[in-house]
This record gives structure tokens, sequence and C-alpha cells, in this order.
């Protein structure tokens, strides 16, 4: 048996939603803003090459990669020469799905972003993002983090490539995960989102990644079960 069978993953993800959860339910967002931002606001946000290396080029970076990996379904290279074409088309869907359902939660949350509360130099109050349609007189849209997203939405294609190429699913994973992480804390510094925004960015992506493989496995199986309609005489 797989380490990490379908079964498996799925505790897991439940596991990660329940931690970040309490994590988030500890309250820490706000002391961690104020680590960086103050009632002139965040110093970061204005920094220009701070902007441009954490923002503007990941962002572009993320475009390419992509443009990359589209290309490589029907002009296979490197890695994915050993992929299968519907292999292929389940790392970039499962990419693109999960970078989409972030920008989804965002457009349906009335959360803004901390440079937008009062504490920070805006003007609205700070309300919890999980009192969904509650406005706190700001912009909104800022909940879950999406530039995150960037680094994060990888994460849904190791679920593809822990099998079709165990060999490079580790590193992709973990340099999946680091890119997300470092531009979640680049927005944290900048006053864009708050940690928590970030850590269910991660979450998002790895549920959604998960829910494209797990409808591929229920897909595969059904195919193999012989149809007893045809069988009966």
């Amino acid at each position: 048996m797989s380490l990490w069978n379908l079964r498996r993953l799925c505790v897991l993800t439940l596991l990660l939603f329940l931690s970040i959860a309490l994590l988030d339910a500890g309250g820490l967002d706000l002391p961690m803003a104020r680590l960086f931002g103050d009632a002139q606001g965040f110093a970061w946000r204005g920094h220009h090459a701070f902007t441009v290396l954490t923002h503007e080029w990941p962002r572009y970076a993320c475009g390419a990669v992509i443009a990359a990996l589209v290309l490589g379904i029907f002009r296979p290279w490197g890695f994915l020469a050993h992929l299968a074409p519907a292999q292929r088309w389940q790392l970039v869907l499962s990419i693109a799905c999960a970078m989409l359902a972030v920008v989804a939660f965002k457009r349906i949350n009335a959360t803004s972003c901390p440079w937008d509360l009062a504490e920070f130099g805006g003007v609205a109050p700070y309300v919890s993002h999980w009192l969904w349609g509650v406005r706190d007189l700001g912009p909104g849209h800022c909940f879950p983090a999406g530039h995150a997203s960037a680094g994060f939405g990888f994460v849904a294609g190791w679920f593809v490539l822990r099998r079709a190429a165990p060999d490079v699913a580790g590193a992709w994973l973990a340099l999946s995960l680091a890119a997300g992480l470092a531009l979640g804390w680049a927005q944290q510094m900048r006053g864009a989102h708050f940690m928590s925004h970030t850590l269910w960015t991660a979450w998002t992506c790895w549920a959604v990644g998960l829910g494209w493989d797990a409808a591929v496995h229920w897909h595969a199986r059904r195919k193999l079960v012989p149809d007893t309609k045809l069988n009966e005489t």
C-alpha cells in the first residue's frame, strides 16, 4: 500500500484544515501585522524595489511556468515526457483550478486587507474573514491571499507527479510550498494580507489538487469495473 494513498491524503487534508483553523482562531493576525505596520501604514508597501521583486516578477514567472506547462502538453519536455497525455492535462488543469479557486473565494469574501484597516492608516475596522457577508466598510475581497497562489497553486500538481514522476515530485512540492510561503510573507510585510490568508490559500490549493486526483482516480476505477448489464444472459 502506498504511503500516500487517497484515504490517507484525505485524512491529512482534514488534519491540515483543523490545524490552520486552530492557528487562525489564536488571533495572531493583528499582532503579526503590527510587526510591520503602524498608524502610518506599512513601510514596505511603498518600497518600489521590494514590490517589483516580490510581487511583479513572481507574477510574470508564474505565468511563464504555466505557459511552459501548457506547451508541454502538446510538445513534452523534461519530466513531462515521462507523463501520459492525460497526466499532463491533470497537472495543468489542477494548477489552474487551484489558482482560480482562490480568486473565486476572494470575490465572494468581504474582508479588507490589513493596509485598509483603521489601525494601519485606513478606514475599515477589523472584521474576521469568517464573518461571511459582514462588510468592514473597506474595499474587501482580500481573503484568501491571491498572490501566494502563484506559488501554492503548483502544489496541486504534486498529486499527479507523486505517481507519474516520483523523482521530481518531492522537489516540486518543496519548491511550491517555499515559493508560496515567501510570497505570502512578502505580502504580510507590505500589509496586503494577514498570515492566515496565506495559510488558507495553501490549504485551498492542496485541497483542489486532491479533489482533482480523487476525481481522476474514481473515473479510472469506473472504467475498470465491467458492465454487469452486458454480462447478463
